[in-house]
């Protein structure tokens, strides 16, 4: 059994591999692991051409959602993106907030930062920055968020109950967040669960639905909302690396389900003082 340690070694250096990798390669690809299909489709990502703000250098074809479509983000905002790659999300945030607005893009590989910031610098862009850090101990203050997005990422973190418990922490009371993320319903196979590039790829790493929504709610998040909810498949030609032609078959005739999913939730405003008296009640 890896170590949390391990696991994020494991990570930080398949994304730094990623970072120099173009998006073709990582669209057909486990969220960028090494075990590229030969099935040439996109496995979990979705869009975002379309999208104001949208920039190609930033997009590394690594998400499985699209969470700032969801967010809720207005002008003058300040968001954070957690685990900010090349800045995709980051970019797109920023077409919603203004300049008045304020983005913040945290990963902690220290070459997608450097991409990410080499692309700001390249669209002149003032009010992004992006630094390194881990999620679960963001560097940021405690309150200064409006809104967090994040796509694809908490799965690739071993300890997501602490990644939430700093979400609570950053998060302005009444801000809210959107994440897009992979989630189980059923168990993976055991070869599955222990490979290191499925870990890296977004699947092995994820966790059930269930827990995931339930940890969510017991960090005191509220108005928890499914935004969106889609199948995904992994190709055979990718599970075959891992499962023998029985195991495949048992696995796509079983109850297991791999899915990307959106979830928003807020934290509670702070509650207001009691009336105490005549001149507090005008």
């Amino acid at each position: 059994m890896q170590t949390e340690q391990e696991l994020k070694d494991i990570v930080r250096q398949k994304y730094s591999e990623i970072a120099l990798q173009d998006k073709e390669t990582n669209e057909a690809s486990c969220c960028g692991s090494t075990c590229r299909s030969t099935e040439v489709y996109n496995i979990m990502n979705d869009d975002y051409t379309e999208l104001n703000g949208y920039n190609p250098d930033a997009d590394l074809g690594l998400g499985c959602g699209l969470p700032t479509q969801f967010a809720k983000i207005k002008k003058g905002d300040t968001v954070i993106d957690l685990g900010s790659g090349a800045g995709n999300d980051c970019f797109i945030a920023r077409a919603e907030v203004g300049e008045g607005g304020k983005i913040i893009g945290i990963d902690f590989t220290p070459a997608m930062i450097d991409k990410a910031r080499t692309n700001a610098e390249k669209l002149g862009y003032k009010n992004v920055e992006f630094r390194q850090g881990d999620i679960e101990n963001m560097p940021v203050t405690a309150n200064t968020a409006d809104v967090i997005v994040s796509n694809c990422v908490l799965n690739l973190v071993p300890n997501k109950d602490a990644v939430i418990k700093d979400i609570y922490r950053v998060l302005k009371p009444g801000g809210h967040f959107s994440i897009s993320d992979v989630v189980l319903k059923g168990n993976l196979p055991k070869a599955l669960q222990e490979a290191a590039e499925m870990y890296a790829g977004c699947v092995a790493g994820a966790i059930q639905k269930d827990v995931y929504l339930e940890l969510i709610q017991t960090n005191g998040f509220t108005k928890i909302t499914l935004q969106k909810e889609k199948a995904i498949v992994i190709p055979d030609d990718i599970l075959s690396n891992y499962l023998n032609a029985e195991e495949l078959q048992q696995f796509k005739a079983g109850n297991t389900g791999i899915f990307s999913v959106t979830v928003y939730a807020e934290k509670p405003a702070e509650a207001k003082k009691a009336c105490c008296g005549p001149e507090c009640c005008n």
